[in-house]
């Protein structure tokens, strides 16, 4: 039988027990502390991190499934706060999840959390999609939890030009909107993009890249989203821009273009993501069918890693950030390209740019806290911190990473078109 505990003085003990218990040899004490609802530190000496257990329950809730999701719901709904350099946060998350644990540990640990007064009555914001897995409506609502926040919500993060994606980084001192424009001029560049060419943009965003490759690269582009938000914001770019008749978005599924061998190049940044295993052979059979003979494919997509694909995805994030959003590994995503008839030309690794852009993110997100509660609430700002943040971590750790793929239908002779060396990727025009 538990033993209920009622004063003051034993809810703070009980507590401090489990915190020590918890993070037990763990490193980052001397730069991080965790702090108690009355101002008591419980564990660590610094204060580059503080964890605040705003009640005395924090703890119940923030355990009670030993996972990431009820850690992260402990913060979303304000029973725990992080204030000051979130980063430090999560190799204690890794400490606490990837110990392992002696069964009379477990028990110990579990014996005492069950003592702790109280309950949180949280009401949960969970995404909410319905249908066919990947079919054309649930992906649709998929996007639009995600994209459609609000516009002026993702101004106050990303750079000027409006890209959510990773960066590139000639130093990790460029800043945001360098790397951004470095980016996509990159990915014009290994497109060998033509004056009077077609260009299709799977998944384009506020448009930058179609906006960018219509006015230095001289081709007629077309975007594609499935956002209701961005689709509204590009047409105005592409009109404040003198881009009409040159520049075209459609608010459209990839599956929806019925355009065979009319484009020349294709790119699609940060939307395979969105694809799914199921799906991926359809994607690139769909792009293949789209390309003129030597037509390219550049598909800019997160990936996890080899040894991290098959365990259960975050639930944190498939309820919270990326509703039905599937990571492959980078040897499935070149076997499904192969497969729809590609050849691959290049595959490049970009993983640390990820991270320096996400910490970019991160830190222009703090800045703009009231901003950001003011637009999207507080529950928003802390997902979209904790999400852009622990994303940041998995990237350094090597956990995701970031690959461009560069693909070509190459001709029935088999020519490609492609030159003899790489040296036009790092020729800036």
């Amino acid at each position: 039988m538990t033993k209920e505990v009622c004063s003051e003085r034993e809810v703070e003990e009980l507590n401090r027990e489990i915190v020590n218990r918890l993070l037990k040899g763990a490193p980052g004490e001397e730069e991080t502390s965790v702090i108690l609802w009355n101002n008591k530190r419980v564990w660590g000496r610094g204060d580059k991190l503080k964890i605040r257990i705003k009640t005395p329950w924090s703890l119940k809730e923030a355990l009670k499934q030993f996972n990431d999701l009820s850690l992260a719901e402990s913060y979303i709904y304000g029973l725990i706060d992080l204030e000051g350099d979130i980063f430090l946060l999560f190799p204690l998350v890794d400490w606490i999840l990837q110990r392992r644990w002696p069964l009379s540990e477990k028990v110990k640990l579990w014996r005492l959390i069950r003592r702790l007064p109280g309950e949180a009555q949280i009401k949960r914001c969970w995404a909410e999609v319905d249908g066919e897995l990947h079919s054309i409506e649930r992906d649709k609502q998929a996007i639009q939890y995600h994209y459609d926040v609000s516009n002026d919500f993702y101004r106050l993060f990303l750079d000027r030009n409006m890209v959510y994606s990773c960066g590139y980084f000639r130093t990790p001192h460029d800043s945001l909107d360098r790397a951004q424009e470095q980016k996509i001029d990159y990915i014009c560049r290994k497109l060998m993009l033509k004056p009077g060419e077609r260009f299709l943009d799977i998944g384009c965003g506020w448009g930058a890249l179609i906006i960018h490759a219509a006015k230095k690269y001289g081709v007629y582009a077309l975007g594609i989203t499935l956002s209701e938000n961005q689709y509204r914001y590009v047409k105005e770019r592409i009109k404040e821009e003198g881009l009409e008749g040159r520049c075209e978005v459609l608010l459209a599924d990839y599956r929806e273009l019925n355009e065979p061998e009319s484009f020349d190049k294709i790119a699609s940044v940060g939307m395979f993501e969105h694809v799914g295993q199921k799906r991926a052979l359809t994607y690139f059979k769909q792009a293949y069918n789209l390309l003129k003979e030597k037509g390219i494919f550049l598909n800019h997509a997160i990936s996890c890693n080899y040894h991290e694909f098959g365990k259960p995805a975050s639930q944190f994030i498939r309820k919270y950030v990326f509703p039905d959003g599937e990571l492959l590994p980078i040897y499935l995503t070149v076997e499904k390209a192969e497969e729809a008839g590609f050849e691959v030309r290049d595959v490049e690794c970009l993983r640390e740019h990820y991270t320096l852009t996400l910490m970019h993110w991160v830190r222009n997100l703090e800045r703009n806290y009231k901003k950001a509660v003011e637009i999207a609430g507080e529950e928003r700002y802390r997902i979209w911190r904790l999400y852009m943040a622990s994303s940041a971590y998995q990237f350094l750790t090597n956990r995701i990473g970031l690959y461009q793929t560069l693909l070509v239908k190459t001709a029935k002779d088999g020519s490609s078109g492609f030159p003899l060396t790489r040296e036009h990727l790092y020729r800036e025009g």
